[in-house]
């Protein structure tokens, strides 16, 4: 603070200046005194050329809070300077903060000035001071005399982030996340982190109306508009604006088969085959309610914002339509809720491979999707606040110790770090089990199921993961307690069996006596 001052009182030039049909002495305009201050920070060795001017004037509006410097009527004491034509001058007394002083005796204790109370019969305007040369080592050994010895330290002006800078921070912190929620020492298992869109998350993140849709800068990527009135139409039923009311019975069955026809032919899940096995890292958190909707928050918020839209607008179709008791059966024979798991299950979750397994998989992550859409596809609030206040720390104003390399206030977030390869081969080989063995449990346990398609789906299971199914079925007699056979019936005992069976007449050679 010293330091500056002097240098500032030394270097800027004071001139006479004209104002309103008067002249000042020994005065200088503000944007002088912010021309003159910038270059001897950007000089200074505890600043650097970082400075911008932007904070040369804050800490001119300091200057002149605290009397360092006066308009050319005297006021001060307060923040209201600009970089305009406005003039200034210095005050006559000095700005200097005063130091304690060392005293003569190294054995005394060290009294501290009253900075309070000056003595009777004295101002602050009638000291002498002597001009003292201030520099930076000086005033850090004054200063260690006071409060103590205090490591070396500097201000750091940190750049403008660009956005591409932001971007990244939210992939990174994202990512970072979802591991940690997921449990995973590493995501590489699951996904590979290079193909996660940074500016997808930001826009899916930012770019949303009222009721948190997705809102698309390429208006080429929306959905049809008969489409988008097909879906309001069984939404919204009965009440629906976009289209007239029905005459004919069956119309909203074929409302639903449009709709299922379209998203049907579409060659890519909503959630993409790349996220696949994301998603099914979550089944095995779904008994942990809150642990598996923060995951999918998460997982859906690296989707392509297209397909976010897609998926908000369709599972809100299908909850709606689930729970309207006043939209007819779209089915004779299956549940509403059921038909909308298995007409739409597909399109949102499956893998690339199409094996048979995915239909189960699919329809069990949808279900709980159903369930609480609202929570799922809304952008988690706390990661959202905690990036953006990485952001602005980012780009404040730092306080650097000597040897502090790194910001110890908000550690660099990282989301993988190296392992070993027989760690790696381990994690690949258990990492992924736990939700299809929950899967596996659950089509063993399933007693609403007829016995024929569970024998079914349990041959599907052991072809597609024979390791899981060994694990859970070592030996056929473990396999055999899910299929009890039935006493076999003995056939009923009929009369004539007991009967001795037909003789064929003989005729027999009679002999005459």
């Amino acid at each position: 603070w010293n330091e500056i001052i002097e240098l500032f009182r030394a270097g800027m030039p004071l001139r006479k200046h004209r104002c309103r049909f008067k002249s000042y002495e020994r005065c200088f305009k503000a944007s002088e005194a912010v021309d003159c201050l910038h270059e001897l920070l950007g000089s200074n060795q505890n600043f650097g050329p970082e400075v911008t001017r932007n904070q040369t004037v804050k800490l001119l509006k300091k200057f002149l809070k605290n009397h360092v410097i006066e308009d050319i009527k005297g006021r001060w004491g307060k923040e209201d300077f600009q970089d305009d034509g406005h003039l200034y001058r210095f005050p006559p007394s000095s700005p200097l903060k005063p130091y304690p002083k060392k005293l003569s005796c190294g054995k005394e204790v060290i009294k501290f000035p009253d900075w309070n109370e000056p003595k009777a019969g004295t101002s602050q305007e009638h000291i002498p001071v002597k001009s003292v040369v201030m520099n930076s080592e000086m005033w850090y050994k004054r200063h260690s005399i006071a409060i103590g010895e205090v490591p070396a330290c500097k201000l750091v002006f940190r750049r403008e982030l660009t956005q591409t800078n932001v971007e990244e921070i939210w992939k990174s912190m994202t990512l970072s996340r979802l591991q940690k929620v997921l449990g995973l020492d590493s995501l590489d298992e699951v996904l590979d982190t290079k193909l996660v869109n940074s500016k997808h998350i930001v826009q899916n993140a930012y770019n949303v109306n009222k009721q948190g849709i997705v809102t698309l800068e390429d208006k080429s990527k929306e959905l049809p508009h008969w489409i988008l009135s097909a879906m309001k139409c069984l939404a919204n039923w009965p009440s629906c604006s976009d289209l007239k009311q029905p005459t004919y019975s069956g119309f909203e069955r074929d409302v639903f088969k449009t709709i299922v026809d379209y998203f049907g032919q579409m060659k890519e899940p909503l959630l993409t085959f790349h996220f696949f096995d994301v998603f099914v890292s979550v089944l095995g958190l779904l008994q942990k309610h809150s642990k598996a909707v923060e995951a999918l928050q998460i997982s859906c918020l690296l989707l392509p914002p297209e397909n976010r839209k897609r998926l908000q607008l369709l599972v809100r179709m299908m909850a709606r339509i689930s729970f309207n008791k006043d939209l007819p059966p779209l089915s004779e024979s299956v549940r509403t809720r059921t038909l909308m798991v298995q007409a739409f299950s597909r399109c949102i979750l499956c893998s690339k491979d199409e094996m048979d397994l995915d239909e189960l998989l699919a329809a069990k992550l949808v279900s709980f999707l159903m369930d609480n859409y609202q929570e799922i596809l809304s952008v988690p609030s706390t990661l959202k606040s905690s990036i953006e206040e990485r952001v602005v720390h980012l780009q404040r104003v730092q306080i650097k110790y000597a040897g502090a390399d790194t910001d110890a206030t908000f550690p660099p977030p990282s989301f993988c770090h190296q392992i070993s390869t027989d760690e790696f081969e381990y994690q690949r080989a258990t990492g992924s089990q736990e939700p299809l063995a929950a899967l596996l449990e659950e089509i063993a346990m399933n007693k609403e199921i007829s016995l024929k398609d569970k024998k079914k789906k349990l041959k599907q299971f052991q072809k597609s993961y024979p390791e899981v199914y060994r694990v859970r079925f070592p030996t056929p007699e473990s396999e055999a307690v899910l299929f009890p056979e039935k006493p076999k019936e003995k056939p009923p005992i009929l009369m004539w069996a007991l009967k001795k069976p037909f003789q064929p007449f003989h005729r027999t050679r009679s002999f005459r006596m």
